[in-house]
């Protein structure tokens, strides 16, 4: 829409991304968490990571199922409502990592241009003009967190007011 890629580059990243994805099927998952990412980031240890920031009190946390069942269960016993997110692998973090190369490979044909509307990366607030949305960019905001909550903030400090 934004102009920023090509329909064909556009489909190329949703495909070719969603197919390197199933190399992680079964060996994680995601869990979505009513409590601020100061909050989760202090309970997670190291099987587990902070996956997005939604909103002040939204959060989704990746990692390994048993982990993340243990999260679910000390949260559900606070009161907090906890999650499952119904996915069986864990992006937006640690276990991305082993399909850098490959991503990095598949999409390295992706021909990203200045676009006819600036986009805010929810990866990492900035304004991009379109020329960043290269492999290196898709693969990035596979594994970093996704910050929403950032991004929507950066929008309305530039004056927006619908999302």
């Amino acid at each position: 829409m934004a102009g920023m890629l090509s329909l064909e580059d556009g489909a190329r990243v949703v495909a070719l991304r969603s197919q390197s994805l199933r190399a992680l099927a079964g060996a994680g998952g995601m869990l979505s968490v009513a409590a601020s990412a100061d909050v989760v980031e202090k309970r997670i240890g190291d099987r587990l990571s902070l996956a997005a920031v939604n909103g002040p009190a939204a959060v989704v946390v990746s990692g390994e199922p048993a982990a993340l069942l243990e999260l679910k269960q000390e949260f559900e016993a606070e009161g907090v409502r906890a999650r499952m997110v119904a996915v069986d692998y864990a992006s937006h973090g640690p276990q991305v990592e082993s399909l850098k190369d490959e991503i990095l490979t598949v999409l390295a044909g992706v021909s990203p241009r200045a676009g006819r509307v600036p986009m805010v990366s929810a990866m990492t607030g900035e304004v991009l003009t379109g020329t960043e949305l290269d492999a290196g960019y898709w693969y990035a905001s596979l594994r970093a967190p996704v910050q929403f909550e950032r991004a929507v903030r950066v929008l309305a400090e530039l004056g927006h007011e619908l999302f």
